[in-house]
């Protein structure tokens, strides 16, 4: 299958080169790369170019936000499965893309997840939480339950008929695109469980209480505008999961 990999950016010299050279090294034969830069004031297009055509188309201009960046991307793509890898993560090995599509094609499913691990946001080899999906089913997302947005691959076609990102939400549009595929629509997924990605800590969902609470009114609110009951601890059990991301790391250092 052609895979799009969307990869929006914003002055994030520091960390791209990581994903460029990560998105490049992919054994995957028919990788298209699509940059969407909001108008980076760095050196981050300087060293987009430095790939060449191992990028495949570049945008770089004003947009609002990380969301309104990814549906630019999912309007360009032309691969049949479309991801999303942000400018400071990065892919943990050169299989990461065929093993992903493999997993999809023996499961013939619209869609495929897998593990992520955070790192350091200044030392990238030193893992300070696993998040650990496991298999899915549609009633863990009423247990706050979701899958790593960076592992998650969805065929063209899903975007086409339901719809791509919601640009009016700033932390959880992912969440709520997520939960709308595979929770609303029944869209078909399936579950490969090794780390294929890992994301520097830092971002913006991962910022202090106050963020977190914004974030749990966006968690809502994503329930709310697809018509769907959750349950009282549905929100609570969602940041609670990070507990659980620390422990799987600390049982895998023991």
């Amino acid at each position: 299958m052609n895979v799009s990999i969307i990869t929006p950016t914003y002055n994030s010299a520091k960390t791209i080169q990581s994903t460029l050279e990560s998105v490049s090294k992919q054994t995957h034969p028919n990788i298209e790369h699509i940059i969407i830069d909001g108008g980076s004031t760095d050196e981050t297009l300087d060293l987009v170019k430095k790939y060449g055509s191992r990028v495949t188309k570049v945008i770089s201009e004003p947009d609002n936000g990380i969301y309104d960046a990814m549906n630019k991307g999912v309007a360009l793509a032309q691969g049949e499965v479309v991801g999303i890898l942000n400018s400071d993560d990065f892919y943990t090995h050169t299989m990461v893309v065929k093993r992903l599509m493999d997993t999809m094609e023996a499961a013939q499913s619209d869609s495929v997840y897998a593990d992520l691990q955070y790192v350091d946001a200044e030392d990238a080899q030193r893992v300070v939480r696993f998040w650990k999906s496991g298999k899915f089913h549609p009633k863990k997302f009423l247990l706050g339950w979701m899958p790593p947005h960076p592992t998650f691959f969805v065929k063209r076609k899903i975007y086409e008929s339901l719809g791509a990102f919601d640009a009016g939400f700033d932390i959880s549009g992912d969440y709520e695109l997520m939960l709308r595929f595979l929770f609303r629509h029944g869209v078909s997924t399936s579950y490969l469980p090794e780390v294929v990605v890992r994301m520097r800590n830092g971002g913006a969902s991962n910022y202090g209480w106050k963020t977190r609470i914004k974030a749990n009114k966006e968690d809502r609110l994503a329930w709310e505008m697809n018509d769907l009951e959750y349950k009282f601890y549905t929100p609570i059990l969602k940041p609670v999961r990070k507990l659980e991301q620390y422990r799987h790391q600390l049982a895998g250092l023991f």
